[in-house]
């Protein structure tokens, strides 16, 4: 049962992410209206995995789409996914690397766990008339690609080797994110916001409390928005 929902929230996502390139040529700036806004997101973040004696952030780049959908006033729905995001940690420990069972190399460099997810935050989101905003709600993620990462870099080797582990890995992840943020140009261009998610499913099938947890640095770019300002009413 779990294969089959698994396949049916990667299905669903891959096809999202194909139809919003259909929908913004197709579409434009009708998409955007004063009950909806939609656009690309993006930005940086900087994650860890608990209960590991790694502790060193693992930072990466994320871009997908979002929709900020009116719900009553100044509450909004945020939601939408990000199609290439990565979590991990950085620096895996001696001990880290024997519980994965990975290659250890003599030459002294560094071990990352990566696994690459698409991530659908369904958040609730207030919008105050001053352009700030909060918002809280679930995060769902959904693993499809992993690795154990060696990185080395000195004078004479620059070297790069990865060991898939996604068999050791739950594919579907869940937790909890919030967030703050301000919206420029006197509430009618971009968001610029910090975010913070921590999930509640193990990382790794054997290993019980070890979450993701991740900061985000989000820039959200509407596309085709109404020249009208939002005044949140």
């Amino acid at each position: 049962m779990r294969k089959i929902l698994g396949l049916f929230f990667l299905l669903a996502i891959a096809t999202s992410a194909h139809s919003q390139v259909l929908i913004t040529l197709l579409l434009g700036d009708k998409l955007n209206s004063e009950g909806l806004e939609f656009g690309l997101t993006g930005g940086f973040n900087w994650s860890t995995i608990s209960n590991m004696e790694a502790d060193k952030s693992l930072s990466t780049l994320n871009l997908g789409f979002y929709f900020d959908i009116r719900m009553k006033q100044q509450f909004w729905l945020h939601t939408g996914v990000l199609v290439k995001s990565r979590l991990g940690v950085a620096e895996l420990s001696t001990n880290d690397l024997n519980y994965l069972e990975a290659s250890q190399y003599e030459s002294g460099g560094d071990y990352n766990q990566s696994m690459n997810y698409f991530l659908v935050p369904v958040l609730a989101k207030y919008k105050f008339k001053n352009n700030f905003y909060i918002e809280l709600g679930p995060q769902f993620g959904l693993a499809h690609k992993s690795w154990v990462e060696y990185i080395e870099k000195n004078d004479d080797v620059d070297a790069r080797i990865r060991e898939y582990n996604k068999d050791q890995i739950n594919r579907i992840d869940a937790g909890i994110r919030g967030g703050v943020g301000y919206k420029l140009l006197k509430g009618t261009g971009m968001n610029i916001g910090l975010a913070y998610y921590h999930g509640f499913v193990d990382v790794y099938k054997t290993r019980s409390g070890t979450n993701n947890q991740s900061f985000f640095l989000v820039l959200d770019i509407p596309i085709g928005k109404s020249k009208k300002t939002d005044t949140g009413n």
